[in-house]
Order: structure tokens, then C-alpha cells, then sequence
């Protein structure tokens, strides 16, 4: 580590005001949920950081912010590495190479967000219906069943479950074998689900006929 990495370590740790705002591991919720944190939050940070020493910065405090919520070293590392294999940037990783990251940046700025994909299809419909009021089609060849998500008792569901559905159901001559399952989990109610409500977006309030 060079001697700026570890002032900025350094400051880091000691500020007192430097508050973990993301969702512990230690947490009840299915393993994706945590594997995504740490992608987006790089995301979030090779849109905003211009400079690659910024963005190292960045992923340090991101780093750091994910140790103090248990997560371990071994599982940052994991998620790290996907999120410059996935976007074909190794060398910014292990030797902050400019011109690359410059690439990375450039195209992870103009990607649009899943919202911004959404308001764009709402953009294209002449009736500018939100995505949530349209009728969706129902698939055959797809699933979406739940199930209640307990991390002492079904965090190997998922895996269970595929590899009982091969065993009945998914077999050569069986007629559900083309149909895809997409397990959703729903998670234990807590406190914040009790007290905060989110308020519906414009887009429905008007659309809502009286």
C-alpha cells in the first residue's frame, strides 16, 4: 500500500463521523441482495470519479465501509474482481491503468439506469402509461413463485430446490422442462417497513381515475 493509501486509511478510520449507511451482512436477507451492494456501489463510483486516483479512493472507502459491516474479506474480494471482469477492466484493479479506466468511465456514465430504461419505454408509448399500470403478459415458460427467506433455515433453498426440480421435473421427457423459475424471496417484516411508507410517484397518483 503507498504512503498517501494508508493517510487516507488512516483519516478514514479515525473520523468519527464516518457512519457504515449500508446493509450489514450479518443481515437477514438472501446472499445476492449482498453480493450486489458492493457492485453497485462501484458503479456508482466509476460514474462519478473522472480520475482513476479518485476512483481508487473511492473504492477504498467503499472497502473499508463494507468490513465495518462484517462483510468478509474474502467475499469483497470475490465481488470485486466480477465487477472488473464483468466490465473488462482488470488492469484498473491492480495497476490503476489510466486509458482504461478512462474507457470504463466513459461507458459506465452513458449507460442508462434501469429507471432511465424505463422512462425511456414510457417516453416511446403514446399514452406515456407507467411501466407499473400496463397489463403484462403472462408467460408460460416463466415463474415467479416466493418463499419466506430465513438465513438459518433456507439459505441453500435456491440450490435445493433446482436441484429437486432436475430430479422430478426438468428431466428429458417432461413437459415443464423448458419452464424457468425465478425464485423471489420475501424477507421478514422489521421495524422500517412498519413506520415508512413510500409515496407513490406522480406518474400514478395522476394516471388513478377517479
Amino acid at each position: 500500500m503507498l504512503e498517501w493509501e494508508q493517510d487516507y486509511l488512516w483519516k478514514f478510520i479515525i473520523k468519527t463521523t464516518a457512519e457504515p449507511y449500508i446493509l450489514p451482512y450479518t443481515s437477514d436477507h438472501p446472499r445476492h441482495i449482498h453480493r450486489n451492494i458492493p457492485y453497485t456501489a462501484l458503479l456508482r463510483a466509476a460514474r462519478i470519479c473522472s480520475d482513476v486516483t479518485d476512483f481508487n479512493l473511492e473504492c477504498i472507502r467503499i472497502d473499508i465501509s463494507l468490513l465495518l459491516n462484517r462483510y468478509p474479506p474474502q467475499f469483497i474480494t470475490q465481488q470485486f474482481d466480477r465487477f472488473f471482469n464483468l466490465n473488462h477492466a482488470m488492469p484498473v484493479l491492480s495497476e490503476l491503468h489510466e486509458k482504461i479506466y478512462s474507457r470504463l468511465h466513459q461507458k459506465l456514465l452513458y449507460q442508462p439506469t434501469r429507471r432511465e430504461k424505463q422512462l425511456q419505454t414510457m417516453m416511446k408509448d403514446p399514452v406515456r402509461t407507467p411501466a407499473v399500470l400496463q397489463p403484462k403478459i403472462w408467460d408460460r415458460q416463466l415463474m415467479f413463485p416466493r418463499y419466506l427467506f430465513d438465513s438459518a433455515l433456507s439459505i441453500n433453498f435456491r440450490q435445493e430446490l433446482s436441484k429437486w426440480r432436475k430430479e422430478n421435473y426438468a428431466f428429458l421427457s417432461s413437459p415443464v422442462k423448458h419452464v424457468k423459475v425465478r425464485l423471489v424471496a420475501n424477507t421478514n417484516r422489521t421495524l422500517e417497513k412498519f413506520f415508512i411508507h413510500k409515496k407513490p410517484t406522480r406518474e400514478i397518483l395522476t394516471k388513478i381515475e377517479t
